[in-house]
Order: C-alpha cells, then sequence, then structure tokens
C-alpha cells in the first residue's frame, strides 16, 4: 500500500515519500531488535518468579523446622530412631525431610545465585543496549534536524532558481527586443549605405558630366580659335608683296612672306588635323576629360583623406618614431643577478630604454637614475635633476634619447639623456600628474592626471594642444596609433580617438584600474586593478579574453604596475609580499612566483624589450634584475 501511494503521489511529494522510507526502515530495524532483546528475557523472568516462590516456602518451612524441636520434648535414642525410620505407611521422618530440604535449599541457593548473575549481566547488557538506542534516537533526532535544514535549503534554493528563471526570462526578452532593435538599426545602416552609394554614384555622373560639357566647351572655343587663325593665315597669304620696297627692308619683307607661308601650312595641318578629331564620336585617352572610373577614384581619395586627416587643414606628413625591434620568445627569468639599493627612499616607476641596455627608475626622492646593464649587473650611467615632487611614471621615447617622468607636483617634465636637468616642463594640470607616456608620433605625449582630465602634448612647443575632461581620476595612460587609453579609479577604462573629441569606448572592471599595458602588435590591453586581478581585453572584440588571479598575489598600492613580456606571451606583476608572479597569456596558467630580495611591496616591473631581462622596483627603495 505504501508503494501504491507513492505511486500515486503528485511529482512534487515524492521525494519526500523517499525520505520518509528511510525513516520507517530505522523504527522498523529498532523494534525488531526489541523483540529478540524481549525473547531472551521471556523464560528467565517466570523461572526467576518460581525460583522466588520456593525460597519464600523453603523460608517457612524452616521457621517450623526451627520451632518444632524447641516445643517437642527430646525423645530417647530409641524411640527416635524409631521415629525417623519410615513406619509402616511410607511416611517419611522429619530428619530426613529437613536434610532434604537443606540440600534443595543450599541448591537453590546456588541456582538462585547463578540466575542473580545472569541477571545482573542481562541488566548490565540491558543498560548497555539503552545507551545505545538512545545515541541512535539522539543521530535520528540529529538526522531529521539536518533533513529538515536541507529541505528549508532546497525550498529556498527552488525560490531562487524560480527567481532567476524569472530573470533569466526578463533577459531573454530584453535581448529579443535588443536584437529586434538591432536588425532594425542594421536594415536602416544598410539603407543608409544604398542611399550613400547611390547619392555618391549620382555624384560622379554628375561630375563626369560636368567634365564632359566643360571639354566640349573647351573644345568648342579650341575649334572657334582654330578656325579664326586659319581665316587670318589665308588672309596672309592672300596678300602680295611689292618688290618696290626700299632694299632694307627687302630682306625683312621676304622672311615674313616666308614665315606667313610656312605658318600658313601649319596651320592647315593643324586644321585637318582638328577636322579628322572631330568626325570622331570621342576622343583620346589624351584629352582633358574625367572619365568615370577617374572620379570615382578622385572623389574616394577626397574622403579618404578627409578621414585621414580629421579636421586638420595641413597637410604634411606626420613624423614617426622608428619601429621598436620585435622580440621573438622572451626568456622568463629564474632568479636575481643584481639589487640594489638605488633610491633615498620609496621606487615608484621603472622603465627600459629600446635597445634594452639602459633603465629608467624613478622614486619618491625626485630623482631619475639611468642605469647600463651590462653583464647581468647595474652600473650607474646618471642622475636626472629637477622634478619638483615624488616621481610617478617615467617613460623613454623610442629613439632612446628622452626621458618623460610624471611628478607630484602637477607637471610632467622632459630631460634629454646626456643632461641631467629637465629640458621641458608640462604644466597645466591642476593635481598630481599620476601618469606620462610618449607616442609614437614624434614630439607629442599624453599625460594623466587625479584632477581627472587627460593631456596631449606638442613637445616642440611644450603646449598642450588638447584637453580631455574624464569622470574620474586617471591612473595611467597607454598610446596606440590612433587611440589613447585611460585606466581610472571609478573601476572603468576609457578609449579615445586621438583625431575626435569624445570617448568611443567603456570597458568596466571590478577594481581601481592601477596600469595599463599594451601589447607590441596593439591588438591586447593588460590591465592590473585594486581587486587584485590582472585582465587581458582582446581590443579587436572589445571583450575580456583572460582573468589572472593567484593564491597571495595582491596590489600594494594604487599604482602597481603590470606589464607585457616583449613578445606578448607572458604578463608579469609584482605582489605587497614581494613576489613576481608570471602568466601565460594563452592558457591563463601561472607560469612561476619568483621570491628573494624584495621584503616590502613591489610597485613597478619592466621587462626589456630584447626579452632576456626583467627589473622590478620596491617601497623598501631596491632595485632587483632578474634573468
Amino acid at each position: 500500500m505504501e508503494a501504491a501511494a507513492m505511486a500515486g503521489s503528485e511529482g512534487s511529494c515524492v521525494p519526500v515519500a523517499r525520505a520518509a522510507l528511510w525513516k520507517r526502515h530505522i523504527m522498523r530495524q529498532l523494534r525488531q531488535r526489541d523483540r529478540t532483546q524481549k525473547v531472551l528475557f521471556l523464560e528467565l523472568v517466570p523461572a526467576y518468579n518460581r525460583l522466588l516462590e520456593k525460597a519464600e516456602l523453603l523460608a517457612k518451612f524452616s521457621e517450623k523446622l526451627q520451632l518444632e524441636p524447641s516445643e517437642v520434648p527430646a525423645p530417647h535414642a530409641g524411640s527416635w530412631e524409631r521415629e525417623s525410620r519410615p513406619d509402616s505407611d511410607g511416611v517419611t521422618s522429619p530428619a530426613t525431610l529437613k536434610v532434604k530440604w537443606q540440600q534443595e535449599e543450599e541448591g537453590l541457593r546456588l541456582v538462585c545465585g547463578e540466575m542473580a548473575y545472569q541477571v545482573v549481566e542481562k541488566s548490565a547488557a540491558m543498560g548497555t543496549q539503552q545507551l545505545q538506542l538512545e545515541e541512535r534516537q539522539g543521530r535520528l533526532a540529529a538526522l531529521e534536524a539536518r533533513v529538515a535544514q536541507l529541505q528549508e535549503a532546497r525550498a529556498q534554493q527552488a525560490q531562487q532558481v524560480e527567481e532567476q528563471q524569472a530573470k533569466n526570462l526578463a533577459q531573454r526578452a530584453a535581448y529579443e527586443d535588443l536584437r529586434v532593435r538591432t536588425g532594425n538599426q542594421e536594415a536602416a545602416l544598410r539603407r543608409l549605405q544604398e542611399e550613400a552609394s547611390s547619392l555618391l554614384e549620382r555624384l560622379v555622373q554628375l561630375k563626369a558630366r560636368a567634365a564632359i560639357e566643360r571639354n566640349l566647351r573647351l573644345e568648342r572655343r579650341e575649334r572657334a580659335s582654330q578656325a579664326r587663325m586659319s581665316q587670318e593665315l589665308k588672309k596672309a597669304a592672300k596678300r602680295t608683296v611689292s618688290i618696290s620696297e626700299v632694299p632694307d627692308t627687302l630682306g625683312k619683307g621676304i622672311r615674313e612672306s616666308t614665315e606667313t607661308l610656312a605658318l600658313a601650312a601649319e596651320w592647315d595641318s593643324l586644321e585637318s588635323e582638328a577636322c579628322e578629331k572631330w568626325k570622331r564620336p570621342f576622343r583620346s585617352a589624351s584629352a582633358t576629360s574625367l572619365t568615370l572610373s577617374h572620379c570615382v577614384d578622385v572623389v574616394k581619395g577626397l574622403l579618404d583623406f578627409k578621414k585621414r586627416r580629421g579636421h586638420s587643414i595641413g597637410c604634411v606628413p606626420e613624423q614617426r618614431y622608428q619601429s621598436i625591434p620585435v622580440c621573438v620568445a622572451a626568456q622568463l627569468p629564474v632568479q636575481a643577478q643584481d639589487v640594489l639599493d638605488a633610491h633615498l627612499s620609496e621606487v615608484n616607476a621603472v622603465c627600459f630604454g629600446p635597445n634594452s641596455n639602459l633603465l629608467a627608475t624613478g622614486g619618491a626622492d625626485c630623482l631619475i637614475h639611468l642605469w647600463n646593464v651590462v653583464g647581468g649587473r647595474l652600473e650607474a650611467n646618471q642622475t636626472l635633476e629637477g622634478a619638483g615632487g615624488s616621481i610617478t611614471s617615467v617613460d623613454m621615447d623610442p629613439s632612446g634619447s628622452q626621458v618623460l617622468a610624471a611628478t607630484y607636483n602637477q607637471a610632467a617634465q622632459l630631460w634629454k639623456v646626456g643632461e641631467a636637468h629637465s629640458k621641458e616642463t608640462l604644466s597645466g594640470h591642476k593635481d598630481k600628474v599620476t601618469a606620462a607616456k610618449f607616442k609614437l608620433i614624434r614630439h607629442q605625449a599624453v599625460t594623466g592626471s587625479r584632477d581627472r582630465t587627460v593631456k596631449e602634448w606638442d613637445l616642440g612647443r611644450a603646449y598642450c594642444s588638447r584637453t580631455i575632461n574624464v569622470l574620474s581620476y586617471c591612473n595611467d595612460v597607454v598610446c596606440g596609433d590612433h587611440i589613447i587609453i585611460s585606466g581610472h579609479n571609478d573601476q572603468k577604462i576609457r578609449f579615445w580617438d586621438s583625431r575626435g573629441s569624445c570617448c568611443t569606448q567603456v570597458i568596466p572592471v571590478q577594481g581601481r584600474v592601477t596600469s595599463l599595458s599594451l601589447s607590441h602588435d596593439q591588438l591586447h590591453l593588460l590591465s592590473c586593478s585594486r581587486d587584485d586581478m590582472l585582465k587581458v581585453i582582446d581590443l579587436r572584440f572589445s571583450n575580456v579574453r583572460q582573468v589572472f588571479r593567484a593564491d597571495g598575489f595582491k596590489c600594494g598600492s594604487d599604482w602597481t604596475k603590470a606589464v607585457f613580456s616583449p613578445d606578448g606571451h607572458y604578463a608579469l606583476a609584482g605582489s605587497w609580499d614581494g613576489a613576481l608572479y608570471i602568466w601565460d597569456v594563452d592558457t591563463g596558467k601561472l607560469e612561476s612566483t619568483l621570491r628573494g630580495p624584495h621584503c616590502a611591496a613591489v610597485n613597478a616591473v619592466a621587462w626589456s624589450y630584447s626579452g632576456s631581462h626583467v627589473v622590478s622596483v620596491d617601497q623598501g627603495r631596491k632595485v632587483a634584475l632578474w634573468h
């Protein structure tokens, strides 16, 4: 009947019925055990009761036997012997009965003792079984409470699943709505593109028609001028020269007549060629008329030129740096080769030169030190002075001849390698400058500040050519061919077109952005944030390709820098405990963890362009060269 009831119940009650089966099974086993234990005592209890009854009877007999000798006078020995013998009627004598009863009493006492011992043993066993029963009942109660908790949790999870399904349905409806809107917008875009192409074709046709009409007008004018010239030549040829003129003018007249005749012959030939030319329906390829394809090429060139140049009106080509050699395969660092106390206080920034032999470090002591990497050692090269505040960022141009640094005195400063004092000061920010980077175009740079602005600079004139207002503190910037990427304190990465004035894209992250690093091919962006994670963003699809995290890795400050390897296969960052973490960009796997020289938080790291060396700097004034 229970199976039938379970089969007939609804689907929602099946788990409850199944949960009740094991309870019934346990109760059935407990009842079976009680029946088994009870059977063992069913024979013992009546026997014990009979033994007690016999003991009471023997006690009464003993009392009577003890009273009888004192009341009855002692008979003579002969008479006692007579009495002790059985009479002719077969009645046993009292002495015999007394001995017999004493023997039976001893035997009963022995049996009673044994049974009492068995009763004690059974009582102890029963107590043990009772304890086990209580323990199992306690476990059963705990399991029932656990089952109740699990059922409650299951109900909550079922409710959460229902809520999530409702949210999914709402999101699916919103997605369908967006898909429909996207389809409509794509259709509208296609219509606009078709209209634009048709307008372009009409424009080209109008240009070609106008060019043909202009050529016709020019040819008419040319033909009219040729006709007039031919008529004048004919009139000149008909004129006669008098021989009776002055002798000194004779040669001149003859020469003029000869030239006139030659011109007439030449113009006759030109007129014949013109007539033949106008007899043909179309002009030759050397004519000045514009063909349809040529007009299309001209219009496209104008449009491409406008798109390429933006709002500028100049036609001078942009001067660019020579490209830095690409590293084919970077070498993973294994151990620290050289460790120095490079600055008087914490070191905030580090950067390699394009030749990988020159290194720049900047710290809170307002100094920039240049180092030569020679044979796995750091040798002091030069000290750049003149910074008005702590150095927050250091960058070297692709030629390796200039050093740009961001400082806390609301400005960025420019040095020329080989000169100890600052060459230019880029002032204009109203708060600390947190990032300063060279652009790929010569004599241009970009700075970011905590005053919520990003500025572009013309280094030739030390002039701010553009100011971009943002909504949050800027912690780092990187520059591509035509884009500027900035990381902010509001957990967002913003993209700016260097030829426009608006933000083209915003990518949110889960923590305050501390640094940005652009791969050499400008296809991937590495961001480090205060949520202790590194993210690789694919710039072709504007999505997060990889997320790097590790046990023990933690950003030590708001300016912790992480970088790509020069070949773009690895990501490197320093942690708060002085360790360096290296991840594989393709697999997301943690390749290695380097520990040793740093006892304080690592602020910045740099990977040489050759891929052979790594440098790390920390808050304890140390600079470590890894190989």
